[in-house]
């Protein structure tokens, strides 16, 4: 499959190829990736930590054992958002690889799954991600993203209500007075949920949790039974909260 178009995204020549050995690989440790691009290992690592930044590899750590694999590649998408000025007609032409890549992708993909996201981009990706669903539901919302990214919440929030997608904000108690019009339906938790700067968010068939210190942080599971409790923690908790 062609690639190369990916190199007009901004992705190097490195990471291009390491892109494409994953989606031929599936799910991969170091030394396969090695064999299969003739990378050198030490660059490899650098690459990977690129691509996973930008929210376009992720990795799992089982039995002392780190393996790396492709995130959704849709996410290439909320990836050209930032760019979209200067790269509008690249946008068409991923699009038209996109399909072939979703439909390989689809066939080796885990009934249960996790991934996970570090920095600006990884967070900016998941957010993408929730624009293909038609419900978010928060719990510890604390206008983090608005305040970190405000360009990119203004435009994300424009096409949620563009496409109808309802969003039920717990928030911490603190934010009271300090609400970002038009987010959706809103409550506040008791004081007592207050505390470090996490959010849950679920949505579809998974649970995120953002962690919004000095380091970004998201960690996506996808299963129905986990999303359907916390789908009944958060219809608790907006009994007992208040407007």
């Amino acid at each position: 499959m062609e690639l190369e178009i990916l190199k007009k995204v901004g992705l190097s020549e490195g990471e291009t190829k390491i892109y494409g050995a994953l989606l031929d690989l599936g799910n991969s440790p170091i030394n396969k990736i090695h064999e299969k691009t003739g990378i050198d290992r030490r660059n490899i690592y650098d690459i990977l930590n690129k691509l996973i930044e930008r929210g376009l590899v992720i990795y799992t750590d089982e039995n002392k054992k780190r393996t790396f694999n492709l995130s959704n590649p849709k996410k290439i998408i909320s990836y050209l958002e930032e760019k979209k000025e200067s790269i509008n007609n690249i946008e068409e032409e991923i699009s038209q690889i996109l399909p072939n890549i979703i439909e390989k992708y689809d066939s080796s993909k885990e009934e249960i799954g996790s991934e996970v996201f570090r920095g600006a981009n990884g967070i900016k990706a998941v957010w993408e991600d929730m624009l293909s669903y038609k419900e978010i539901k928060w719990i510890g919302s604390g206008n983090y993203v608005p305040n970190k990214f405000p360009l990119f919440f203004v435009n994300w929030n424009k096409r949620r209500n563009k496409k109808k997608i309802q969003s039920f904000h717990l928030f911490r108690e603190e934010i009271r007075g300090k609400l970002i019009k038009d987010v959706g339906h809103a409550k506040f938790l008791p004081k007592e949920f207050s505390g470090n700067p996490t959010v849950t968010a679920i949505y579809g068939n998974k649970v995120v949790q953002f962690l919004f210190g000095d380091t970004l942080f998201a960690f996506v599971i996808e299963s129905e039974g986990l999303a359907e409790n916390y789908r009944s923690y958060h219809k608790y908790l907006w009994k007992i909260s208040k407007k």
